[in-house]
């Protein structure tokens, strides 16, 4: 079992990261081309709470080398499940995720928090963590190796997943600045 953690401050608002959260994997977020795919599976609010609850199925292309996924005999296409939460009154996003493709080799658990920051209401604090474990049977060793080389991944792709995600929060506040701009100007 490995573990993976990281944490980054977004010079964004927590309600701009909110809102900005949902159009994570639109066409701005061009370090995110490998997601073909996002598909709500449900989303229901809680009255008494105010969260708001979404369940999604996220499709992406695989990255794994031809050879594997020929000796595992899957397609070109992962899936994971994401449950997400947001709590208006403690200003909270939570996300936690696990991978459905090669489930029986490897669980990939992650959890991803927004909050606003204690001292800065412009900004919001980021937090990723992912528990990593391979399934597989046989040795210690190779066990080991399959999480080594997931952790390396998730490092590389957590840093292209928040740059992605800072270019769609730019985009986002100049495109809603122009929309106020047009509305004052009408």
């Amino acid at each position: 079992m490995k573990f993976f953690s990281s944490q980054h401050e977004f010079e964004y608002s927590w309600e701009e990261v909110s809102t900005n959260n949902w159009r994570k994997y639109c066409p701005w977020n061009h370090k995110a081309d490998h997601v073909i795919a996002v598909d709500t599976l449900s989303r229901s609010l809680d009255r008494d709470t105010g969260i708001l609850r979404t369940e999604r199925l996220i499709t992406c292309k695989q990255s794994a080398p031809q050879w594997l996924t020929t000796f595992l005999g899957s397609t070109d296409t992962s899936l994971v499940y994401e449950i997400s939460y947001v709590n208006p009154a403690s200003r909270t996003v939570t996300m936690c995720s696990q991978n459905l493709t090669w489930s029986e080799l490897i669980s990939v658990q992650e959890t991803v928090s927004y909050k606003p920051h204690a001292e800065n209401s412009g900004k919001t604090i980021f937090e990723q963590k992912a528990k990593i474990i391979a399934l597989c049977g046989g040795w210690q060793k190779i066990r080991n190796s399959i999480e080594e080389a997931t952790v390396e991944r998730f490092k590389v792709n957590a840093v292209r997943g928040r740059d992605g995600f800072e270019r769609v929060l730019a985009i986002s506040r100049e495109a809603f600045a122009e929309q106020r701009r047009m509305q004052g100007a009408v």
